[in-house]
């Protein structure tokens, strides 16, 4: 045993991403205890300017988009009690497609083993005991997410630390009720399409391919207010629509896919740190 906190990092592609994915669990374990490390790949700079102006209208400047959206991290990191704030400021990709994706300096131009470096670096530093990140997909085919799990798979490569290592991931009983509340939400949204229907359920699993149920209920007011640190960004709207206690409902618990462990913790697990205290 040692004095050094157990320590969890979750790797994001952009300013944001750590509130919706996992700001449940990094408010919940701060408030155990745990060392709460995030690093956040890129600077944001393809996100929705001042007044809602869309990346490639007039007056979209990423340099000040990027400014802006620092200081909304900086504010959901002190509501979600984030330990330490690592930015790696790597050019926003933005969507698959978008010419942004062949930017020189763009994240999804970095060759791997440059990001993959400098992170197995913050890895040595901080000696994760869990580290949380995006599928192979980056969940749902964002290039900086699917970078962003590139370089973290290929640090801890680099590296000779065996964390316990979780991709963020929704059953689809999830993403089933998600779209129901998003209709509740929005009187006025159209049936879905069968072809939409169908690329939603691919985009989440079988209930029983989730290994790790994190009820972070209680923290779910804390992962609002994290969402609502990054107003600028339209497609935050609609979760801060719903208030609290709905939003608490829908968002309450975090699920992963548990893909390195040496703890022998048995799955299901309901603790990402099982098999550590």
């Amino acid at each position: 045993m040692t004095d050094r906190p157990l320590t969890l990092m979750a790797v994001h592609a952009h300013p944001d991403d750590e509130a919706t994915g996992t700001g449940g669990v990094l408010a919940r374990y701060a408030a155990e205890g745990v060392r709460t490390v995030l690093v956040t790949c890129t600077d944001g700079g393809c996100g929705d300017g001042p007044g809602g102006v869309k990346p490639g209208d007039p007056g979209h400047d990423p340099a000040t988009v990027a400014l802006m959206r620092r200081r909304e991290l900086e504010a959901s990191c002190g509501v979600l009690k984030i330990s330490e704030l690592e930015t790696l400021d790597y050019a926003d990709s933005g969507m698959m497609g978008w010419p942004s994706n062949d930017a020189p300096g763009s994240f999804w131009q970095t060759p791997v083993e440059e990001g993959a470096a400098r992170l197995a670096d913050l890895m040595r530093h901080y000696r994760p005991d869990v580290v949380v990140t995006y599928d192979e997909n980056g969940f749902y085919g964002h290039p900086d997410h699917i970078q962003a799990h590139r370089i973290t798979m290929a640090a801890l490569e680099m590296t000779t630390l065996t964390p316990k290592v979780y991709w963020t991931a929704m059953p689809r009983s999830g993403m089933q009720r998600f779209g129901e509340i998003m209709r509740e939400f929005q009187e006025d949204m159209p049936e879905p399409d069968p072809a939409e229907v169908a690329a939603t359920a691919e985009i989440g699993l079988a209930d029983d391919e989730i290994t790790t149920w994190v009820d972070t209920t209680a923290f779910s007011g804390q992962k609002f207010d994290a969402l609502a640190a990054h107003a600028s960004q339209g497609e935050n709207i609609f979760f801060l629509k719903m208030g609290k206690e709905r939003f608490g409902e829908l968002m309450g618990m975090e699920t992963f896919v548990r893909v390195k462990d040496a703890t022998g913790a048995a799955v299901p697990e309901n603790d990402l740190f099982a098999g550590l205290r």
